[in-house]
């Protein structure tokens, strides 16, 4: 599958729900492999108490407060790397939580790294699914996804889809803000289908 080209740090520059949203059907690349993002959380900081970055600046949420374009991967419940992309103008956290991905490329290496997945469909149906079948690891927090071997890259193919939009998935604190998106339909997504 050919892809269009990277995203520029302007895309992510912007408010982070607008990105989540603008995230569906872009095209996550690791190294061989790449999947279609098909599900987003946003995370906005300040009254987001949801959000890491809700308490401020630390060693771990550095990041989050830096320039737009980079890598947040972060370790959770002692056994899953969680990727986030972060937004917003630098001093402004915000970050976006890549939930779910459809494999369009390296696909039998995605398998060796996940042999529990039956199908295709559970591949990248999940924060932790998807960055242990793309390789993604603690090592590329704070990469640049502008350049380097971590990108998001346009489609190359316009695909038409309804965005669905319910609460968050997975978290007690601002549960109820709806901030996960979704393509509609799409049998790749983690958790409650829309």
């Amino acid at each position: 599958m050919r892809f269009g080209p990277i995203l520029k740090r302007e895309f992510y520059d912007r408010a982070t729900v607008e990105v989540a949203r603008d995230l569906l059907g872009k095209v996550l690349v690791h190294g061989p492999a790449a999947g279609a993002i098909v599900e987003t959380e946003a995370y906005l900081g300040g009254e987001d108490l949801a959000a890491h970055s809700a308490r401020g600046i630390t060693d771990r949420t550095r990041v989050i407060f830096g320039p737009p374009g980079h890598a947040y991967v972060y370790f959770i419940y002692g056994m899953y790397e969680c990727l986030n992309l972060v937004c917003e103008a630098k001093g402004v956290p915000g970050c976006v939580l890549i939930r779910a991905l459809e494999p369009v490329a390296g696909i039998e290496l995605m398998q060796k790294r996940r042999p529990a997945a039956r199908k295709a469909e559970d591949l990248a149906s999940g924060p932790g699914k998807l960055t242990l079948a793309m390789g993604i690891t603690r090592a590329q927090n704070a990469a640049d996804v502008t350049r380097g071997s971590l990108v998001v890259r346009d489609s190359f193919e316009a695909r038409q889809f309804d965005i669905a939009v319910t609460p968050r998935i997975g978290i007690t604190k601002c549960a109820d803000l709806p901030l996960r998106f979704l393509i509609r339909g799409n049998r790749f997504v983690s958790g409650r289908k829309a």
